[in-house]
């Protein structure tokens, strides 16, 4: 066990160090040295028993490895070459020497590098050696500045740590300037140890060593978990921050190898960056653009004069910008060119910088701004026409046999096509976006190339699956508005546990101990009073709410239904009409701070008050109206006051009924269909035939339906696009306000009735200051109850932003509002013309960003309390 270790030298020129009582096992073999080449002076040697296993042979975890101590003595007789003599001691599990100048360890597969710098070993030393075995850091040591500078160089460390206590051996701030001033240093963390400084001392300034190139200083100190800490809070915070640096190199080598012109600018449009592209298109070079704003450029005349503005508008909301816009060169010619502008969000959710993606558009004027841009820039690949090139490359996405035939006559490539591509062309049984989309291929075959390469991208939307919800960018974007999102417009995560929300209902035939109106007639004077208003938008549901007890939608319903009819339409008496309301409002839950039988009344409300607009009533016939007011009834009904979302992580009985999919709105009308037929005292449908039952049936369901929020942007751009455009274009075209053709087509009225009642179910930002300040109050409490209980049950958080202790109410206001109502009900006023509700939406958006720009998270300015 003392004997000597043997040195041994490979057919490689590897030099190995082999304890002499252990030659018989292959595991006690340490790789010293590699190549021909003579170590320097201050070698450090280690040995180990893991070294020679080679890695991807190795059995069990690193921490397996035993660790041992030797010493070994390199003679200047050694067959590796003369070496001056150095002590060596193991401390690592798996150990090297890198570049005959420095022992290594590695616990793990951690990419962080560490390099000690000590001309002999102390405590230290050890100390920071064992503080990289525990953090799983590659660690080399080198004894010498000449050691230390080509270990440096051959693994580029993260982390250099310099003894500077002793002047005698060398000096610390020359091997730091040294390794400063190579190229790789640019990336690395140099930290000094520096003796302890007695208590009569003054500690000295920090300032020297900065300029000599450190980054940190260590005061000294060998307990392990100290060097470990130190190494650690390094990690996390230089050496982590450098790696995203290095990572911008690659970003940049990327963009300056791009195809497309880049620019990127800061948030107040000043140049930061241009790609080579871009100044072959421009004609600059990027000493010349840095640093200036864009305004101080010269600008084409050739754009629309308001289209500058249109696009800071909408770049400025944080929404991506794109379309077609003249530049001006540097030779004062004028380009036109595809412009795609992203915002980036940073620090702070603010908008940092621009990115603008330029390529150029294929006019015949751009052709020969093109070859005179190759001409400029010594490009001499360019041999073909560019309009050819692009013929040649969109026939290849239509058409893979042209790739084998470049170089035929262009119209044969037009007559060559799978014969699969005729069978889908010949099939008698095609989905109208199959139509479409042939259509579009049809019209490509004999377009511009600028035409062709704009279907092409509008063929790669249409065959998306989502073609009426926005993407949503993975960006640091506002809280609030996420949260918003991810409650709404998802029905939540899975969650396989035992812990499933048991959705209990208690079904209500009847409110027996109140006392009801015989007839409508028979309301009593208060409420009677109170109803002779409900046809203004301004009728305060809330005074409704207080006098009823509670039960306003019996009440508000009877009232409504006369005065549109309902009674003689569905040929039920009033009676029927009244038991049927008893039993609907029975159902909503009066505990859920929102969505009870009040919210069910104001949407009832709001739907009549929408259904008397002239240009709705004309476009609706009157089992529209009648299916309209009856689902805006039973919208709600026995709602939990808890999201889809919630019901889903949950596992509850109606998610797993309904497949997650529209779980509340499913059950409001399975369920408000099954308490109307159940009993013939309260089932208003027992007089009309099948057929009109039928339809009525269906307008219901689809309504109620359309209040889900996963198809809210489906169903708003299906509005703006059928019935909003249309109605332009017709207008303007006839300078009359007549309604537009087509508004009585079956579709298009589906689409009004979505419409309609999904502005009525969120009118709440859009009704005067006091009532929407009282329904931003309730909803949001329902909410916090919803986060209280997923906290309780352990379920995953849906809106962790509706914490009751942290919500800031006005900022979630904002965040809907922005999100969810701006765009819906600019397009339902531009068909229903609704100036008061606008105007109201207008002033309460401004009270919310009053209270959020004062820092308040309560409902009302302090001086309204």
């Amino acid at each position: 066990m003392g004997c000597a270790p043997s040195i041994h030298v490979s057919q490689s020129g590897v030099i190995y160090c082999r304890d002499s009582d252990e030659s018989n096992s292959p595991h006690q073999t340490t790789s010293v040295s590699q190549g021909p080449a003579a170590p320097l002076p201050g070698l450090f040697v280690q040995t180990d028993a893991a070294d020679a296993i080679p890695p991807s042979l190795a059995s069990g975890p690193p921490s397996a490895v035993r660790v041992r101590r030797a010493r070994a003595e390199l003679g200047s007789g050694s067959s590796a070459g003369s070496a001056a003599p150095a002590a060596t001691t193991s401390r690592g599990r798996r150990r090297h020497c890198c570049s005959s100048a420095e022992a290594e360890t590695q616990t793990s597969y951690t990419s962080v590098k560490v390099l000690l710098i000590f001309a002999k070993e102390d405590s230290q030393s050890d100390g920071f050696w064992w503080a990289c075995d525990r953090a799983g850091y590659r660690c080399n040591i080198a004894r010498t500045p000449e050691s230390a500078l080509e270990c440096f160089l051959d693994k580029h460390h993260e982390i250099i740590v310099i003894d500077h206590r002793q002047t005698q051996n060398f000096d610390a701030e020359a091997v730091c300037r040294s390794i400063r001033a190579t190229n790789p240093s640019e990336h690395t963390v140099i930290l000094a140890v520096v003796s302890r400084v007695s208590d009569d001392h003054e500690e000295a300034s920090v300032l020297p060593l900065l300029h000599a190139g450190f980054n940190r200083r260590f005061m000294e100190n060998s307990s392990i978990i100290a060097c470990y800490n130190e190494l650690i809070q390094i990690e996390h915070g230089e050496v982590r921050s450098q790696f995203k640096l290095r990572a911008c190199n690659s970003v940049f080598t990327a963009l300056d190898h791009c195809h497309e012109a880049i620019e990127i600018t800061s948030d107040d449009h000043v140049i930061q960056y241009v790609n080579p592209a871009f100044e072959r298109m421009m004609g600059y070079h990027k000493g010349e653009l840095l640093g200036k704003e864009l305004a101080d450029l010269p600008k084409s005349d050739k754009n629309r004069a308001d289209l500058l503005d249109t696009i800071n508008t909408c770049i400025k909301k944080g929404k991506e910008w794109q379309g077609v816009y003249y530049a001006r060169r540097k030779s004062g010619d004028s380009i036109q060119q595809h412009v795609k502008i992203t915002p980036v969000i940073g620090q702070g959710g603010k908008i940092r910088h621009f990115v603008s993606l330029k390529k150029l558009c294929c006019t015949t004027d751009n052709n020969k701004q093109i070859h005179k841009i190759h001409r400029d820039s010594g490009d001499n690949s360019q041999t073909e026409p560019h309009s050819f090139r692009y013929k040649n490359r969109r026939k290849e996405s239509i058409d893979v046999k042209s790739i084998s035939s470049r170089g035929s006559d262009a119209p044969s490539l037009q007559n060559r096509r799978y014969p699969s591509m005729a069978r889908i062309h010949s099939m008698t049984i095609e989905a109208p976006i199959t139509k479409v989309i042939n259509i579009i291929n049809a019209a490509q075959e004999n377009s511009p190339v600028t035409v062709a390469e704009a279907l092409d991208r509008v063929l790669e939307i249409l065959r998306t699956t989502e073609l009426y919800s926005p993407q949503l960018g993975t960006k640091d974007e506002d809280p609030h508005t996420s949260d918003l999102v991810g409650g709404l417009m998802t029905d939540g995560l899975r969650r396989l546990s035992g812990n499933e929300y048991v959705f209990t209902k208690n079904v209500h035939q009847s409110h027996s101990h109140l006392a009801m109106p015989v007839t409508i007639n028979d309301v009593p004077p208060c409420i009677s009073q109170l109803l002779d208003n409900e046809e203004s938008w301004d009728f305060n549901i809330f005074e409704l709410e207080a006098v009823t007890h509670k039960r306003p939608l019996v009440y508000l319903g009877l009232k409504v239904f006369s005065r549109f009819g309902v009674c003689e339409f569905l040929n039920c008496s009033e009676t029927t009409l009244r038991a049927w309301f008893q039993v609907i409002e029975a159902n909503y839950h009066s505990s859920n701070a929102y969505h009870n039988s009040t919210h069910a009344a104001d949407v009832l409300h709001a739907t009549a008050f929408f259904l008397g607009k002239e240009r709705v009533k004309g476009s609706l016939d009157q089992l529209d109206e009648v299916a309209a007011l009856i689902a805006a009834t039973v919208h709600d009904v026995d709602h939990p006051g808890r999201t889809n979302s919630f019901l889903c992580n949950a596992g509850s009985e109606l998610a797993v009924l309904y497949n997650d999919t529209a779980v509340l709105e499913s059950h409001h009308t399975a369920l408000a269909f099954q308490l109307t037929v159940k009993d013939t005292k309260c089932n208003i449908f027992k007089n009309i035939d099948r057929n009109h039952y039928r339809t009525l049936r269906q307008a219901i369901i689809d309504m109620v339906l359309a209040t889900e929020m996963t198809k809210h942007f489906e169903h708003v751009n299906k509005f703006v696009n059928s019935i909003n455009k249309p109605m332009a274009a017709e207008i303007e075209g006839s300078d009359c306000e007549c309604n537009p053709a087509g508004k009585n087509f079956p579709e298009n009225q589906i689409l009004i009735k979505r419409m309609m009642i999904k502005c009525a179910d969120v009118a709440n930002p859009c009704r005067p200051l006091d009532l929407c300040i009282e329904w931003a109050g309730r909803i949001s409490e329902e909410y916090f109850a919803q986060t209280d209980e997923e906290k309780r049950q352990g379920l995953p958080v849906v809106m962790p932003v509706f914490d009751r202790n942290t919500c800031s109410i006005p900022k979630s206001q904002i965040s809907f509002i922005d999100y969810f109502i701006t765009d819906m009900f600019d397009a339902w006023d531009a068909f229903a013309h609704l100036p008061a509700l606008m105007q109201h939406l207008a002033d309460n958006y401004k009270h919310w960003k009053t209270l959020d720009d004062l820092k308040c998270k309560s409902l009302r300015l302090p001086s309204d309390s």
